[in-house]
């Protein structure tokens, strides 16, 4: 299983940007898939994510409201679009997903997840 992705760069307080994740030898629809994000310095926290395409779809209360999660099932792809974007959104972005089914309580647990992508960085300046 590989996820690729991308659509990080740099922008300024109130841009968007819609990141983007793709996934080889898996797919999305039936799995957990969420966006976790890791600032320097500081330990990674989960942003947003769901257990299955048509499932709840679970936010950190720091992007609730200016962060929408999506799946497109036919191109196997999850996004993040982002708007408002603030400094302290600052971080590196990362896609995961989990083989396993993932109990509601575990959603937000980094160790949930089995695979990850490599992290597409998103800087906000001031």
């Amino acid at each position: 299983v590989q996820l690729q992705a991308s659509g990080g760069g740099l922008v300024q307080t109130g841009d968007s940007l819609r990141l983007s994740c793709a996934a080889s030898g898996h797919t999305f629809r039936r799995n957990p898939v969420a966006w976790f994000r890791q600032a320097s310095g500081k330990e990674r926290e989960f942003v947003a994510g769901s257990r299955r395409s048509g499932d709840s779809i679970y936010y950190a209360d720091s992007v609730k409201g200016r962060f929408t999660f999506s799946r497109d099932n036919t191109k196997d792809m999850i996004y993040l679009q982002m708007n408002s974007l603030k400094p302290e959104d600052t971080a590196v972005y990362y896609c995961a997903t989990s083989s396993g089914w993932i109990i509601l309580s575990a959603v937000r647990d980094s160790k949930s997840y089995n695979h990850w992508g490599q992290g597409t960085l998103v800087t906000v300046s001031s």
